[in-house]
């Protein structure tokens, strides 16, 4: 059974940062094709699609309110995806989760529906 926990969230001021995790479970990233995506829903507010990884080529991807902030990498010994956030703002309060596909190339990798796992979220709060 594949399962995606996510971590790492918490308080931070603006201007902050974290790193989230995103531990995986069920596949092998040296082993299976997958992609992870990272979404977040703040409140009042739509859940967005943020950054995506594809180990078919390496591939990552960002939205462009995070883009040149945000890092989204992969440790393949500990079969965790990793969401490094700098330069936090207020408007980056969220709850965030990944979600994970086995055997995808990640070509919609912003698209909820291409995924067939999803984490509990962690909470992520910016303070002004």
């Amino acid at each position: 059974e594949v399962q995606v926990v996510e971590s790492g969230g918490g308080l931070v001021q603006t201007g902050g940062s974290l790193r989230l995790s995103c531990a995986a479970s069920g596949f092998s990233f040296d082993v299976d094709e997958y992609a992870i995506g990272w979404f977040r829903q703040a409140p009042g507010k739509e859940r967005e699609a943020i950054s995506g990884i594809s180990n078919k080529d390496g591939a990552t991807y960002y939205t462009d309110s995070v883009k040149g902030r945000f890092t989204i990498s992969e440790d393949n010994a500990k079969n965790t995806v990793y969401l490094q956030m700098n330069s936090l703002k207020p408007e980056d309060t969220a709850v965030y989760y990944c979600a994970a596909r086995e055997d995808y190339s990640g070509d919609y990798w912003y698209l909820e529906s291409e995924y067939d796992y999803w984490g509990q979220g962690t909470q992520v709060t910016v303070s002004s």
